[in-house]
């Protein structure tokens, strides 16, 4: 954007299109305080010279990752919706120093991020004006079976992506468990191939020892279902085995300890899900990627969390499907009693690392304001990569520590333990509740609280900032 004396820029591309235009690209841009921050944008009407507008859009001063040319692509859609354009060209002002590598990375975070940002849901509105954006052509990043293959993987991560948007979109009286099991056993007849479904339903559950999740489905007229997805590659043995559990609260009350006064979201609380609409929605992605060499189970505890005679309350003691005993200090901290029996189950599919994705607590939200999220896990070196790859995709992730003094607020005079452990570290005791569902059952014990898988899916569910999780706390 530096201009020279004559108030001409000095950047040849812009140089020769400003030319072309007469001066305005740069008198607009000196008008309107132009300087290429991230998002910003200046557009001119130009008719009757082939494009019916040419703009300006920022990328910002750290143009060198994924993220930020991600965020051009945003920014680029939100310009076509405003001004209703059907075709849209992106070329790069200065491309020097772009490897061929780099460039095909560049193209797809682009794609990946116009793709994303021209999606609008309006499955719930009686009248939708739907915006058709009908081509966008990247100039100056060449073409071939290379750039094609990155451009397909980013069209099926944006698959899964807007598939996981949808769940945590729709309102709990749409999305039950039981609906949330069927939107599950689609994604595995739509890619029989590679995914196989268990749907299990409360007498299943009840027969698995599944105490503590089935305690607090238990005041609900929704029945719960737990959902079992696993990827198998289409070929060649699977060398790593993952686990990736979602939680699945479609709605969340509270129970009797009900969300109440200002501030408590209750309304928000069909979002309750956004972890189990994450782990589907990379089901959905690797349905259609079929990566090599890697088996993965896709976990969903599903229910709701609801008041009525037949509910949880609190002072009752559950048992999870490991044999610990759970006094329920508070029925608003269910989740936790959901995801233990849902680690059980995944700790018994032979797995060697699991990653639990959840809305969990607004302890952590509190520790670490609404756009990072914490992650938990006892090991250096998958802290290490979750972390690389958190700042490869743009989400912001910071470790948080796995106090173990702060178990002794966790312990009951009446059972194993309490489902909660007070305000303070609250964040920390919630994942520590969570390290004894795992603890004992895996060979490795790597414990996550994160938004993220590590391996392959890493970069996919990184994607899941846009789904409205990265205020809240992982686990």
């Amino acid at each position: 954007m530096v201009k020279d004396e004559n108030s001409k820029f000095q950047n040849s591309i812009l140089k020769k299109l400003d030319a072309h235009l007469g001066g305005l690209l740069a008198e607009a841009s000196s008008e309107e305080d132009f300087t290429g921050k991230a998002g910003q944008s200046t557009v001119l009407r130009l008719p009757g010279l082939g494009s019916k507008r040419v703009g300006l859009i920022g990328l910002g001063q750290c143009v060198s990752t994924s993220a930020a040319y991600r965020s051009l692509g945003e920014a680029v859609a939100g310009v076509a919706k405003a001004v209703q354009a059907s075709n849209v060209a992106i070329a790069l002002a200065s491309s020097e120093g772009i490897s061929a590598d780099s460039k095909l990375n560049t193209a797809k975070a682009i794609v990946s991020g116009v793709v994303l940002g021209i999606y609008e849901d309006n499955r719930f509105k009686s009248e939708s004006k739907k915006h058709a954006l009908k081509s966008v052509d990247i100039i100056g990043f060449g073409t071939g079976h290379e750039l094609q293959k990155k451009l397909k993987y980013a069209e099926d991560v944006c698959s899964g992506i807007i598939f996981g948007k949808e769940l945590v979109n729709a309102p709990a009286n749409v999305l039950t468990p039981g609906v949330l099991a069927e939107e599950a056993s689609k994604i595995a007849s739509m890619y029989s191939d590679v995914l196989s479904a268990t749907i299990l339903d409360a007498e299943q559950c009840k027969e698995l020892k599944m105490g503590s999740y089935l305690g607090v489905a238990a005041a609900s007229a929704n029945p719960p279902h737990f959902i079992h997805l696993c990827y198998k590659p289409p070929s060649g043995p699977a060398k790593t085995k993952l686990a990736l559990v979602g939680k699945g609260l479609t709605f969340d009350s509270g129970g009797y300890n009900i969300k109440t006064g200002p501030g408590c979201l209750i309304e928000h609380m069909k979002r309750d899900m956004g972890g189990s609409g994450a782990v589907l929605g990379a089901a959905k992605a690797l349905g259609q990627i079929k990566p090599a060499g890697i088996e993965v189970h896709f976990i969903v505890a599903a229910c709701e969390n609801m008041i009525s005679g037949t509910g949880m309350r609190p002072g009752d003691i559950v048992t999870a499907s490991n044999g610990r005993t759970i006094e329920v200090d508070n029925t608003d901290a269910e989740v936790r009693l959901t995801l233990a029996d849902a680690l059980v189950y995944a700790c018994n599919q032979g797995v060697e690392k699991i990653v639990d994705l959840a809305t969990l607590t607004r302890a952590c939200v509190v520790a670490l304001g609404p756009s990072v999220a914490g992650i938990f896990t006892p090991s250096d070196d998958l802290a290490k990569e979750v972390l690389a790859a958190s700042e490869i995709s743009g989400e912001k992730l910071w470790r948080m520590p796995l106090e173990e003094s702060y178990w002794e607020s966790m312990k009951s005079g009446v059972a194993d333990m309490v489902n909660t452990g007070g305000r303070q570290g609250g964040a920390i005791t919630a994942a520590l509740f969570l390290k004894q569902a795992a603890t004992g059952l895996m060979k490795h014990r790597y414990f996550y609280k994160g938004s993220i898988p590590v391996s392959y899916l890493i970069l996919i569910l990184l994607q899941y900032s846009q789904i409205g999780m990265s205020s809240q706390t992982y686990l």
